[in-house]
C-alpha cells in the first residue's frame, strides 16, 4: 500500500512539473523578435542598461541591487553605477562616489559583430571623469558594459537591456 501511494505521488508531481514547464516554454518571446525588439532599441537609442554584477578590474565580482542602471535616450545619458577599485583622484563630495553623471553631448556610434549582436560606443564630451562606455548586447538582450574614466581604473557591468519607459 504504501509503495503504491510512493509510486501515485511521485507521478502526480511528474505530472504536475511537465505542465508548469509546458505552460512557461508557451509563453516565451521567440529568439528571432527578441532580436528583433533589441535591434529597434539600440537604433532608436532608447533603452536603458540594467546592471546585474559589478566586475571591478582588482578584486571579486559583486551582485548588485536593482538600483544601478544606464539610461540612454535620443538626447541624454543619465549613469547611476557604482566604482570598486582604484581612484586615482578623490571626490570631494563623498556622495559623488560612483559612475554618476547625466550627459547631453555625447557621440553614439554602434555596429553589428560578426557573430550577432552589437557593440554600442558612447562618448560623454560633456563629462570630466568618463572618457568612454562601451556596451556589448547579445541578439537576446544580455549586455556587458565597460566604462573607461579619465581618474579611475577601468570597470565592467554583466546585465542586460530593457525598453525605456517614457515620461509623461
Amino acid at each position: 500500500m504504501k509503495t503504491l501511494y510512493n509510486i501515485l505521488a511521485g507521478t502526480f508531481i511528474v505530472s504536475f512539473l511537465l505542465t508548469a514547464a509546458t505552460g512557461c516554454a508557451s509563453k516565451k518571446i521567440p529568439a528571432s523578435d527578441k532580436a528583433k525588439a533589441v535591434s529597434e532599441m539600440i537604433n532608436s537609442k532608447s533603452y536603458v542598461f540594467k546592471a546585474e554584477y559589478a566586475l571591478p578590474r582588482s578584486g571579486t565580482s559583486r551582485n548588485l541591487t536593482p538600483d544601478y542602471y544606464l539610461t540612454v535616450s535620443p538626447d541624454t545619458i543619465i549613469s547611476n553605477l557604482p566604482f570598486f577599485g582604484r581612484a586615482y583622484t578623490a571626490p570631494i563630495d563623498p556622495t559623488k562616489g560612483g559612475f554618476k553623471f547625466t550627459s547631453t553631448d555625447f557621440e553614439y556610434t554602434f555596429s553589428e559583430r560578426r557573430k550577432g549582436g552589437w557593440q554600442v560606443s558612447i562618448k560623454p564630451n560633456d563629462t570630466r571623469d568618463v572618457q568612454q562606455l562601451t556596451l556589448d548586447i547579445s541578439e537576446n538582450g544580455y549586455a556587458s558594459l565597460r566604462v573607461i574614466s579619465n581618474s579611475r581604473e577601468p570597470m565592467a557591468f554583466n546585465g542586460y537591456i530593457t525598453e525605456r519607459k517614457n515620461r509623461k
